[in-house]
């Protein structure tokens, strides 16, 4: 398993839109240091919904990428879905809360699934594609960083996976804003997860 791409970008207009995103990810050949907040130089506008501690890295896996160049009958670049990673042979539908992504220099681990918004639809030019990233159930993971360093295309990934009962990507789209059983809560409690679920749950 290694690193393929790291992606960054700047503030851009979206076509039809008066606001700037920083959803405009391309790969980039250098290293690029990640520390708590993300990746260093990578534009985040949104701060309300996007970046933070519990989702500095958006990652999706190459299976995922690849899933959807075939899904959408094009060459899909790096970056196309506002991802800062993509990694190799990980798929968003096995991945779990708390599972773990470490090369030499970098510890991630995963906290929630992405959930698509209209920023999305709009930077695929389809006024439906959330719907249909949601559908799909391979949202890509984000991550908190848990040890700083710096990280580029073609770096070795060490996976480890979680140890606790599983809280699934693909789940966690299904279930976002929905009631669960007790069962689950706690399942979904006692996991890693990003701060703001756990705030929700715990109410």
């Amino acid at each position: 398993m290694k690193i393929l791409a790291v992606c960054t970008g700047s503030a851009e207009i979206l076509p039809g839109k008066s606001y700037r995103t920083g959803i405009f990810k391309h790969p980039v050949d250098a290293g690029v240091m990640i520390d708590r907040e993300g990746l260093i130089g990578d534009k985040i506008c949104n701060r309300k919904h996007h970046g933070g501690v519990d989702q500095a890295v958006y990652a999706l896996g190459s299976a995922d990428l690849d899933w959807w160049a075939r899904e959408l009958g094009r060459d899909l670049e790096p970056g196309i879905f506002g991802e800062n990673l993509v990694i190799e042979g990980a798929d968003s539908r096995k991945i779990s809360v708390g599972d773990r992504f470490e090369t030499e220099t970098v510890e991630l681990e995963v906290t929630s699934a992405r959930i698509p918004c209209a920023t999305l639809s709009a930077r695929m030019g389809d006024p439906g594609f959330a719907k249909r990233f949601a559908k799909a159930g391979r949202p890509g993971f984000y991550c908190r960083v848990l040890k700083d360093g710096v990280v580029q295309a073609g770096d070795a990934v060490t996976y480890h996976a979680y140890s606790g009962a599983p809280v699934l990507m693909p789940e966690l789209l299904e279930t976002y804003g929905k009631n669960l059983s007790d069962a689950d809560r706690a399942r979904y409690i006692a996991a890693p997860i990003h701060h703001k679920l756990r705030a929700q749950l715990s109410g």
